[in-house]
């Protein structure tokens, strides 16, 4: 009789065989020309996806010289703008603060990506919108059909809803799996991690 964690652990494990490797190639070679293009990336995430963020924006700059930030990294402004603007527009007026422009590009951790139909993390929409008016490029790694997020991205990796009852615990812990290739694929990987360069 199989437990629970055999079941999660073999859904993962179709989960990871099913994921796009030439999208996953195509966000590190687009991640790689918006660093080599002295770009910045902002990397916007709501929920757990907001803790992925900021451990991604550590990853990338430190082994990748890709100058990285979160809106959710600074509370006291998020919680400014939530207040002063309104949740809906608070990424999209840090973005704005932050003069994104065509040199840079927006990364996105979502389990569903956005849906303005719906209403469904407006946030990521007019945010994703206003990335776009400035010429920015757009990345996610995101669940379900992507949503927004993968109908305006130059590339994105969705995470294959094989397990519709575990879309989010699955999505959430793959994305994690796809940053990290990301920050030690050769295309971006400036520096070694911290255990692999101690003998």
């Amino acid at each position: 009789m199989s437990s629970f964690a055999d079941d999660f652990l073999a859904e993962t494990t179709a989960i990871v065989a099913a994921l796009d490797r030439d999208d996953i190639e195509a966000v590190a070679a687009g991640l790689a020309q918006v660093r080599d293009g002295g770009g910045r990336l902002f990397i916007l995430g709501v929920g757990g996806s907001a803790g992925h963020a900021s451990h991604a924006v550590n990853d990338f700059r430190t082994l990748c010289a890709l100058e990285s930030y979160a809106p959710t990294d600074n509370v006291s402004e998020l919680t400014a703008r939530v207040n002063d603007e309104g949740w809906d527009s608070s990424f999209a007026e840090w973005l704005k603060g932050s003069r994104v422009s065509d040199r840079d590009a927006v990364l996105v951790f979502s389990v569903g990506g956005g849906d303005r139909e719906r209403n469904i993390s407006a946030n990521l929409v007019l945010a994703l919108e206003t990335a776009r008016s400035a010429g920015a490029k757009v990345f996610g790694v995101v669940g379900r059909d992507g949503g927004f997020t993968r109908k305006v991205a130059d590339a994105s990796v969705v995470i294959p809803p094989l397990h519709p009852d575990r879309t989010t615990p699955h999505t959430e812990g793959l994305c994690a799996v796809v940053w990290h290739l990301l920050v030690t694929h050769p295309a971006l990987a400036r520096v070694p991690t911290k255990w692999e360069s101690v003998k």
